[in-house]
């Protein structure tokens, strides 16, 4: 057994539906603008093979537990997003194969402190203080699935007023075409979590607000901005 010369950090784990046991959290990964009135709003109309970026595996916000705000931010922002468990592992996985990954589904939150996403925009700098940062992805339990992906209506509601409100079937890139994508660029493994991306009605967050997030046949989530 190795020793460490520090204290080892603790596994971060989402619980799973009817299971006792928990899906370890490997890394997360995360898909840019993937519904096309999302890439209006965000300045974009094309349809360029998707683009990932990451956030660190701690990020993660189980169910019951309310995220805080974070610091270094003045438009901390909302984007509800259907969220693939990888439970298989492989490399430049072809499409049709690349469901085969997939161990179930959940629903995400991929917080984001706009403002600092924008500074990093204009100075052509990397997201990470804007989507990396300590618990920016709030997430339901996961639910275990087989066959088609989801396609439902996925929405979300901030102190009971909507503000996202579409369907899976909206994204450009489906789930079998993201997982492939990502394992052109990665060898996925189990543990994985792949945010696939949110539709329009993206908007900011107060401390003390409720969201409510749901997918159509996998789950739901709620929390409090502390």
């Amino acid at each position: 057994m190795t020793a460490f010369v520090v204290e080892a950090p603790p596994v971060p784990t989402v619980p799973v539906e009817g299971q006792a046991a928990a899906f370890p959290v490997r890394r997360i990964l995360c898909v840019g603008r993937n519904y096309a009135a999302h890439r209006r709003e965000m300045g974009g109309d094309d349809r360029d093979p998707p683009f990932f970026f990451a956030k660190p595996a701690d990020a993660v916000v189980t169910p019951g537990a309310n995220p805080a705000y974070p610091p270094r931010t003045a438009n901390l922002h909302h984007e509800i997003e259907l969220v693939v468990a990888i439970g298989r592992g492989g490399a430049d996985v072809a499409p049709e194969a690349a469901l085969d990954l997939v161990y179930g589904y959940a629903v995400g939150v991929d917080l984001t402190r706009r403002d600092l996403q924008s500074t990093a925009k204009d100075k052509g700098q990397p997201w990470d203080s804007a989507k990396g940062f300590d618990a920016s992805a709030p997430i339901s339990a996961i639910r275990p699935w087989t066959g088609a992906p989801p396609q439902g209506r996925i929405r979300l509601s901030v102190n009971g007023e909507t503000r996202q409100d579409a369907t899976v079937a909206d994204m450009i890139w489906n789930v079998a075409e993201i997982v492939a994508e990502a394992s052109k660029l990665w060898r996925l493994a189990p543990g994985d979590l792949i945010f696939t991306g949110t539709p329009e009605g993206v908007g900011p967050l107060l401390r003390g607000d409720r969201v409510e997030g749901e997918v159509e046949g996998v789950g739901r989530l709620a929390f409090e901005v502390a």
